[in-house]
């Protein structure tokens, strides 16, 4: 039996338009009725996964920044965190600026960016959902380097770096992992998202990369918090769609890939359900644990 369920968000538990469908929440209502502990893991930031872990009515903690870090919800507090510093952000961002590529930094509590671009306009589309208080915070500011080099945040989850051309896109990888103690995010097929501008729909579609402190992905989170409840490494069930998601899918005792994943993902799965416009979620949930 299965007492841990890791759940990513983007691409898994989210459609297309970064919505929760009716079938995903009741299914993970059941697996919570049954006792399992059910913890988002995502590469966004905590505002943004709180806001999902409201809406889907249950769990105790989740896992922000790609493993970065764990918040636990009842204590409303954060109880792990492996953040990149001030200064290796700065060295990131100053490769980004040679080489004019489109990034954003992700802050313990915001986002920090240029523009409204790839993957910061799906937050500002999504924040047009939410209430006030549950909007993922964006700063654009004219000079990044500049603002965060000023500013009193210390702690830094992310980059992200996002560019429709793969060719110009790879090449900025390259540089970047010349840079000691951080990892990037190995990343083979384009992020596709569905964005509603009044009563049109936008489709976006593009490569991105993660950057984070060296050693963070996400089963290294879940593996600090299993060992706070108690439960071991079999007893954990896993579903994700991308690259950040392999070590929890490649190490829990059911790595479950969703229809939509990358091939190396479902390479290494032990299961491959429905895509995330399919109920895929649902699909894992009642297949293992029902």
């Amino acid at each position: 039996m299965y007492k841990f369920m890791a759940i990513d968000l983007d691409g898994t538990l989210l459609n297309l338009y970064g919505e929760v469908s009716q079938a995903n929440q009741e299914a993970i209502q059941k697996a919570i009725e049954k006792g399992i502990q059910v913890v988002l893991t995502s590469g966004r930031i905590s505002t943004a996964i709180e806001y999902i872990a409201d809406q889907i009515g249950g769990g105790h903690y989740f896992i922000a920044g790609n493993g970065t870090s764990i918040y636990d919800l009842q204590e409303k507090k954060e109880i792990f965190n492996q953040c990149m510093t001030k200064e290796k952000v700065l060295e990131i961002i100053r490769i980004c600026e040679e080489n004019s590529i489109y990034y954003s930094v992700f802050g313990e509590n915001s986002i920090i960016a240029k523009s409204l671009e790839y993957n910061v306009l799906v937050y500002n589309s999504e924040n047009a959902k939410k209430a006030p208080e549950s909007k993922t915070k964006i700063n654009l500011v004219e000079d990044v380097y500049s603002y965060i080099k000023n500013s009193n945040q210390q702690k830094f989850p992310k980059v992200t770096i996002c560019d429709m051309d793969q060719v110009i896109f790879r090449g900025i990888m390259q540089k970047i992992r010349q840079l000691d103690d951080i990892d990037v995010l190995e990343v083979a097929h384009m992020s596709r998202k569905q964005i509603k501008r009044g009563t049109e729909n936008i489709s976006l579609q593009y490569f991105y990369t993660d950057i984070t402190k060296k050693s963070v992905n996400k089963w290294n989170a879940i593996q600090y918090l299993i060992q706070k409840l108690n439960i071991q490494p079999e007893e954990v069930m896993a579903i994700g769609d991308n690259a950040n998601d392999i070590e929890m899918i490649r190490s829990a005792g059911l790595g479950v890939a969703m229809g939509n994943a990358s091939p190396q993902v479902k390479e290494i799965a032990d299961l491959v359900v429905r895509n995330n416009d399919e109920n895929g979620v649902a699909d894992a949930i009642e297949k293992a644990i029902m």
